[in-house]
Parts: structure tokens; C-alpha cells; sequence
């Protein structure tokens, strides 16, 4: 793991919960994303009810994005997210897009782009899920995704199922 950076970086990260109260596993992580050594959390969406995406059958997901400033780099900020999820309680291993309990995904990091077998960054799914990509453009609208462009820019997708913002 290489070290922690000298100077702030800012990332996005992206969360989701349909499981065990959902709305409440998203203000805890929130709440958690902010203890991360030499990290802060800066801004965070609103609280978005989205339908599963995938074909395996399950509850309505909530979601949102946390920008943070940071001076971990990409992998340690990584390996704290999935401690975090651990934590709460994550179990991996289930159907891919499956139910659970939280989902933290490293969306953005600076203008990086990372491209390791356990890390993807940007993450590939920013343009096509409409549950990353309106919280991500209501916090950080002007933000310029390498490979993407602007957030504000980027096409909604009107194939993906409903969502809409719930507080």
C-alpha cells in the first residue's frame, strides 16, 4: 500500500443500503465516512429511493454521494470503505447486484483514473446509474469525470427503473 498523500484530494463516493433500515445505514456511513483518518467529509447528496438495478428480486434501494477531501490515496481509501462496510455488517459473496445491508463505492478520485483488478476508477458505472449520477450531480455538478467530462453534462439514462430524491 503506498503512503498517505501531503496535500487534500477531493473524492466521491457513492452509497447504497436496502437492507436493515436502509435511510439509517446511509446516515451512519455518512457519520463513518467522516472518522477516516485524514479524510473529511465535505458535502453529502440527498437520500434517493431507487429500484434495484439488476435482475434479482429485492427491496428499493436508497442511495446517495459523499464528496470527501482526502490525503489517503485511491487503495487506502478503498480498503477503508470496505472496512466500513464490514462493520455494517456486508456480507460478500451473494448474487451480484444483490441485496444488502451498505455498498460503498469509490466513484471519483481527484483526476485520477485507476485501472487495478480490485479497483476502477472512475467507476464504470457512473453514466449508466441514474442512482450515482443524480446525487452525483446534485453535490459536485461542475466536476469533470476523467474519461466522461462535466457531471452535468452527462446523459441521464432513460432505460434504467425509477428513482427519486427522498430527503
Amino acid at each position: 500500500m503506498s503512503k498517505s498523500r501531503r496535500v487534500w484530494v477531493p473524492a466521491y463516493i457513492g452509497l447504497g443500503s436496502n437492507l436493515d433500515s436502509p435511510g439509517r445505514q446511509i446516515e451512519t456511513a455518512f457519520e463513518l465516512l467522516d472518522g477516516i483518518a485524514d479524510t473529511r467529509l465535505v458535502a453529502r447528496s440527498s437520500l434517493y429511493r431507487s429500484a434495484p438495478f439488476g435482475g434479482v428480486e429485492q427491496p428499493d434501494f436508497v442511495n446517495a454521494v459523499a464528496a470527501l477531501r482526502t490525503r489517503l490515496s485511491a487503495v487506502e481509501l478503498l480498503a477503508h470503505l470496505q472496512e466500513i462496510e464490514r462493520v455494517r455488517g456486508r456480507e460478500r459473496g451473494g448474487p451480484r447486484w444483490g441485496p444488502r445491508v451498505l455498498d460503498l463505492d469509490l466513484l471519483v478520485y481527484s483526476s485520477e483514473v485507476v485501472d487495478e483488478p480490485d479497483l476502477n476508477v472512475p467507476h464504470p458505472g457512473i453514466a449508466e446509474r441514474n442512482f450515482v449520477l443524480l446525487p452525483l450531480r446534485e453535490l459536485a455538478p461542475e466536476l469533470v469525470v476523467p474519461g466522461l467530462g462535466r457531471v452535468s453534462n452527462i446523459s441521464v439514462n432513460e432505460q434504467e427503473p425509477r428513482i427519486a430524491r427522498i430527503a
